[in-house]
């Protein structure tokens, strides 16, 4: 059945709706895991889509968000400011107040923001801001206004999580290499995984995050970027199994600066809606130790998220 979207709004045509009755993860959560990346959708009526969204996705609600939450096992949330909300984070704030502590977020804020809203977003949970380079997704921002943001916000000890595709990480590594803050990269800087893992384009991603030791990486939505699969649909147990080398080469090199997330409710997706049970299933074949599972799930997102409770 079709997921509405409330308010004066029309989904966009051919959107994947998230999936209903995810399965029981198989793989067992360490304590106090952390989905560190996911995202809430309105409610259209009480929180508007942005009028220069890209996408009008169906709702996807707080209490969706952590009923998905409790079911697949995880203690905590990073709630990221969706592009289809544009700089208004107020779903995302509402999200984070109503979750007791067990949520923070990351934000996406405009050059107009004063410093007491930026305190407000702080006192909400919000560590973070993100920039997006994915140009399909969003309307090119000025590098020297993102600068400006980014020195803003590292006064608050936040970071900066960057989306951008692989194949432009050449012409954006001198701006992301003088971000003056821990830079998050957003699943991996989205390599082409039909291409080895050794090759030069991957390369050049690791060498990134070698040379700069501010870098971390979600290892995060291997749904949006397998090309071969299988899907993690109809209780496959080794599913998206040609981004496997990718992540698990990124948290075996890295195991202090990764992170994992569902990516929930799964943006723009064109081609299948995972089972988030089965996704949770993939996580031992990129993080193959308990130490490393961790550090992905729980020692990683504390210190960067809650660094007063570590």
């Amino acid at each position: 059945m079709s997921k509405p979207v409330s308010g004066d709004f029309t989904k966009t045509a051919g959107w994947l709706d998230w999936y209903t009755g995810p399965s029981k993860p198989r793989f067992q959560l360490p304590a106090g895991a952390v989905d560190a990346h996911c995202h809430v959708f309105g409610p259209g009526a009480e929180f508007p889509y942005a009028p220069e969204r890209k996408y009008t996705p169906c709702d996807a609600s707080k209490h969706e968000l952590f009923a998905l939450r409790d079911h697949l096992g995880f203690a905590r949330n990073v709630i990221v400011q969706a592009t289809c909300h544009g700089a208004d984070n107020r779903a995302m704030v509402d999200a984070c107040l109503a979750s007791g502590g067990k949520a923070r977020g990351v934000a996406t804020v405009r050059r107009s923001v004063t410093d007491e809203e930026l305190q407000a977003l702080h006192a909400a949970g919000v560590r973070g801001v993100r920039f997006n380079f994915v140009k399909r997704l969003v309307d090119f921002t000025p590098k020297d206004e993102l600068m400006e943001i980014a020195s803003r916000i590292a006064r608050l000890g936040w970071h900066v999580v960057i989306y951008f595709e692989a194949v432009d990480l050449p012409e954006l590594w001198d701006f992301f290499t003088s971000l003056p803050t821990t830079v998050v990269v957003d699943h991996m800087g989205r390599p082409d995984v039909s291409k080895p893992v050794d090759g030069p384009e991957f390369a050049l991603f690791l060498k990134f995050m070698r040379e700069h030791p501010n870098v971390w990486s979600k290892v995060s939505c291997p749904e949006r970027l397998s090309v071969t699969g299988p899907k993690a649909l109809q209780g496959e147990q080794a599913a998206y199994r040609d981004v496997v080398p990718f992540a698990r080469k990124v948290v075996e090199e890295f195991p202090d600066r990764v992170l994992w997330g569902t990516d929930w409710p799964h943006p723009n997706l064109k081609d299948h809606m995972p089972d988030d049970g089965l996704l949770v299933d993939f996580i031992p074949y990129i993080a193959p130790t308990a130490e490393l599972q961790r550090k992905l799930l729980v020692d990683n997102p504390m210190r960067l998220y809650w660094p007063e409770e570590v």
